[in-house]
Parts: structure tokens; C-alpha cells; sequence
């Protein structure tokens, strides 16, 4: 699996028409210790730059937007009782949700992880 960075720091790995997203260790870092995840329904169509849903920490909030389109196949509901695994693992057992039928022209339009760090220094 290949994975790609927006500017918005979501993250995803692809695999084919199928991908996860997640947000980046930046940005987890960025909020603090998060208290609660409100994720897309399954079965929601999302296009590229939708709000996907919110991560709320203990000092901000922020909206998380889908890196590419696709439908919603999966969310991680163990988020629903410890929304501090993403703190503990942003891109790993913190994953947000899974799509399917995602546009790989999309995809290209990411950054690379190299890119991302890149990009992070400039901010």
C-alpha cells in the first residue's frame, strides 16, 4: 500500500479502488489529547474535499476532509470509546475510515511522504 498526504494533513494508503484515511502525526500532535471523533456514516459518498467529519481535543476541533472520492466502506469504531488511540497511533490503529471506488487521478494530485515533510517545513 502506497501512502499520500493532503495540505489539510489527512493521510492515505491506497490499494487499488481502496483506500484508508487517517490524519497525520502532525496533526494529531497539533490537537493535543483528543476526547472525541465524529466519523462519516457508512454507505456516505464523499467527493474530494468533504468534511468527513470532527476531531475534538481538550484546546481545539477540527474537520477532517476526504483526501479523495469514494464511498464509505468501514469506520473505526474503536475511536467511539478511545478516541486517544489517535493520539497514540495517527497512522497506524488510528485510522479514520475506508473507502472504496476511489478516483486514482485523485490520488496523484497527493503528496508523497517525502512531499508532506517537505511541506511541513515550510509552515
Amino acid at each position: 500500500m502506497d501512502k499520500y498526504y493532503s495540505k489539510t494533513h489527512e493521510w492515505v494508503k491506497t490499494d487499488g479502488e481502496e483506500a484508508i484515511v487517517g490524519i497525520s502525526e502532525h496533526a494529531a500532535a497539533d490537537l493535543g489529547d483528543i476526547t472525541f471523533v465524529e466519523l462519516p456514516k457508512e454507505g456516505m459518498d464523499l467527493i474530494c474535499g468533504d468534511s468527513a467529519g470532527t476531531i475534538e481535543s481538550v484546546s481545539a476541533s477540527s474537520v477532517v476532509f476526504s483526501p479523495v472520492s469514494g464511498t464509505v466502506t468501514a469506520v473505526n469504531h474503536t475511536l467511539d470509546d478511545d478516541p486517544g488511540v489517535i493520539s497514540s497511533s495517527a497512522e497506524g490503529k488510528g485510522w479514520l475510515f475506508k473507502l472504496d471506488n476511489i478516483d486514482p487521478t485523485e490520488v496523484e494530485e497527493l503528496m508523497s511522504e517525502e512531499e508532506y515533510t517537505a511541506y511541513l517545513e515550510t509552515l
